[in-house]
């Protein structure tokens, strides 16, 4: 496989009045051509912040990224670009579908013209060859009528429609990667199955790499290929679908599959929910970060980071559990 993208130590801070949040924690993935990497966990786990860190989107006066943290694209580290490269970076190479259509959208512009600004900057094309590579996006994307929705405002489409015009923005240069940012979260079941099914397609066609941002495992199951499960800024565990959905070994994935409804579950029972609630990333533990909230933490949970443990060539966790000594849980 072709590596497009490696992200080695990853670490991110935010400063804001109460101290130095440290969101994103020596972080390290990789994401090859043509496949889908999703990126799962609980809100405020660092997941977005990482996502948004690949495309220099932190807001320059509060975030800070460690000096000795890579982002690799194509071997060049993003993080020694310069604004004119980052430019050209952004949109061109790496795009990106926001959880919300409606707040990423000018509501003063007509569609057609917002989608026409990308094409003019990055594909140097006019006026009319723009309108017309607009149209034929459109219709890439299925949004119905295309000639009449580019001359349309944000507000007068649904929000499902609204997310296809996002998507029709995010592949219209040809991008090597795709991050999408919880793009279904704002829009009822039927149509996040027919914009995952879209995001798919897409995909498929243009061979292009998505990392997906969500909260959905149902999601990830279908259409990922490989996961990273994020906990209080650390990646915790990652392996292929399989591995991690049949074979994971970290207590946090455990908890995260066990909310899961499925067919099998009793209506007249409790849906699972994990206790406790993630660490202040303020003063992060020494220890493992999901120590406070495990049932089989032990002594050395509180006071040392697991190192990591690789069960395959694909699987890897951080948990003391692995460890020959500890004892067996299933």
């Amino acid at each position: 496989m072709e590596k497009l993208l490696d992200v080695k130590n990853l670490n991110i801070n935010f400063n804001t009045y109460a101290g130095v949040v440290k969101a994103v924690r020596g972080v390290n993935f990789e994401l090859d051509k043509g496949e889908m990497l999703a990126i799962v966990g609980e809100s405020g786990s660092g997941k977005s912040v990482t996502a948004k860190s690949l495309m220099s989107l932190l807001p320059e006066k509060i975030a800070s990224i460690d000096k000795n943290s890579k982002i690799l694209f194509e071997g060049k580290n993003i993080l020694k670009y310069s604004n004119k490269e980052l430019r050209g970076l952004r949109g061109k190479e790496i795009s990106m579908i926001f959880q919300d259509p409606m707040t990423s959208l000018n509501p003063t512009m007509k569609l057609g013209k917002q989608i026409s600004e990308v094409l003019k900057i990055h594909r140097n094309m006019n006026s009319k060859e723009a309108k017309e590579e607009a149209i034929r996006l459109f219709k890439a994307v299925h949004i119905t009528n295309p000639e009449q929705r580019i001359n349309q405002y944000p507000f007068e489409l649904s929000g499902g429609m609204r997310q296809r015009v996002i998507i029709a923005m995010a592949i219209a240069c040809n991008p090597k990667i795709i991050i999408a940012d919880e793009p279904t979260t704002a829009l009822d079941v039927t149509i996040q199955a027919q914009i995952m099914k879209l995001i798919h397609e897409l995909k498929e066609e243009m061979e292009t790499s998505i990392i997906l941002i969500t909260h959905d495992l149902g999601v990830v199951r279908e259409f990922a290929d490989r996961i990273n499960v994020m906990y209080a800024g650390k990646i915790i565990e990652g392996g292929t679908v399989e591995e991690v959905f049949k074979k994971s070994k970290h207590p946090y994935t455990w908890a995260l599959l066990k909310s899961m409804p499925t067919l099998d579950s009793d209506i007249k029972s409790e849906l699972y929910s994990l206790g406790g609630t993630p660490p202040d990333l303020l003063e992060p533990p020494i220890g493992c970060p999901f120590c406070a909230r495990c049932e089989y933490a032990m002594e050395i949970c509180k006071e040392k980071m697991p190192e990591r443990t690789d069960l395959s060539t694909t699987h890897f966790t951080y948990c003391w559990l692995t460890h020959e000594y500890a004892e067996s849980v299933e």
